[in-house]
């Protein structure tokens, strides 16, 4: 009984937060970058089936205004993010409409390959990834951000990882995103940055 007991006093001590997204791919790479102090919760593990509306031109906008839905619904503490490929070639885009690039639908792979025919005959091909995680925690609004630099590939390298991981090559590295084992995307990616800085303001919220 002592050992249930004490299993279940570590099991309350999680601090529990919802993540406003139902994308495995980010729930799997976030909940790692959490560690076990946390409980991570989907929308869907809080009941919220509804599509959240990303309708502003900023980053920034975007993932408050996700964060405020769920915190609203739930009265939860909570986070989102919203990520953008800033190309230079293409003045910073796809930017804001990186998950919708090709079209409402927002379909991965079609995002992917207009990114590589607009580019097809471009040699200049620096880009960034740019996340930016809006956090509502005891009623308060606070932003985090992380950014990592790179280049746009000529063809997809690479199988896992989502999105535009297959023609993202970081730069200090000869792997695409989608090469890499999770530690080390985690260890140099955006949304690796931003979740730290996430990381380390809940423990010290949590530890006063």
């Amino acid at each position: 009984m002592d050992g249930l007991f004490r299993a279940s006093s570590f099991f309350e001590l999680l601090m529990e937060i919802i993540f406003a997204t139902n994308n495995q791919h980010k729930l799997k790479e976030v909940q790692q970058l959490l560690g076990q102090e946390f409980n991570l919760l989907s929308l869907s593990d809080v009941g919220i089936t509804e599509d959240i509306p990303e309708d502003y031109f900023t980053l920034e906008e975007n993932a408050l205004q996700k964060a405020s839905v769920v915190y609203q619904q739930t009265g939860k503490d909570c986070f989102a993010d919203d990520t953008g490929l800033e190309i230079a070639a293409l003045n910073g885009q796809p930017g804001v409409l990186s998950a919708r690039y090709a079209g409402e639908g927002k379909n991965p792979e079609e995002n992917l390959q207009k990114v590589l025919r607009l580019l097809k005959v471009v040699t200049h091909r620096e880009a960034q990834f740019r996340t930016v995680i809006a956090l509502i925690y005891q009623g308060k609004k606070y932003l985090f951000e992380g950014v990592v630099k790179g280049e746009i590939l000529y063809e997809k390298l690479g199988s896992a990882g989502f999105g535009y991981d297959p023609i993202f090559k970081p730069h200090g590295y000869k792997e695409s995103f989608a090469q890499m084992d999770l530690v080390l995307k985690n260890k140099i990616s955006h949304r690796g940055k931003a979740t730290a800085e996430l990381v380390n303001f809940l423990l010290e919220q949590e530890s006063q």
